[in-house]
């Protein structure tokens, strides 16, 4: 059996080993399987906090990372990799901590600091999720919550 180009599965089956691509949002109990092919994705996300201190920037990063995976139905084994930034304003803890006690230990996760520009919004944590998806671009819901809103008022609420 051939292997697929960087995964070491047998080519065209998902990770669960099942042949013909990944089994999309329909492998959840009661919902007609889907097949299609995947595609590296990301998935923005912003969320601002009120204070510099550990339990604030864990509770609003653990809100945006569920948020952002809810509204997108996005499953712990889609996850490719995760980046955080947080503002240079924000020191208590690493937004990954969050996103570890989340449970997503296991997926690659990186903190940067986000440049300091003059007017930039403070108290900022930013998220860049990759994931494997059979959507289209144009159907992933970026998340932008509390005063991040500002960010990009192009978005739905």
């Amino acid at each position: 059996m051939r292997s697929g180009s960087c995964t070491g599965r047998p080519a065209g089956s998902s990770p669960d080993g099942f042949p013909g691509g990944r089994i999309g949002p329909g492998d959840r109990e009661g919902e007609p399987l889907v097949s299609g092919p995947v595609a590296l994705r990301a998935l923005r996300g912003a969320i601002t906090c009120s204070e510099n201190t550990r339990e604030e920037i864990v509770s609003r990063t653990q809100t945006l990372v569920t948020e952002m995976l809810r509204r997108n139905d996005v499953a712990h084994d889609d996850l490719v990799s995760i980046i955080f930034t947080a503002t240079p304003d924000l020191t208590a803890e690493f937004p990954a901590t969050a996103a570890r006690a989340l449970g997503l230990g296991d997926v690659p996760l990186l903190c940067a600091r986000e440049l300091a520009v003059d007017g930039g919004m403070p108290l900022c944590v930013r998220v860049l999720a990759h994931l494997d998806t059979d959507r289209d671009r144009s159907e992933l819901h970026h998340v932008y919550l509390e005063g991040a809103r500002a960010l990009r008022d192009d978005l739905p609420a």
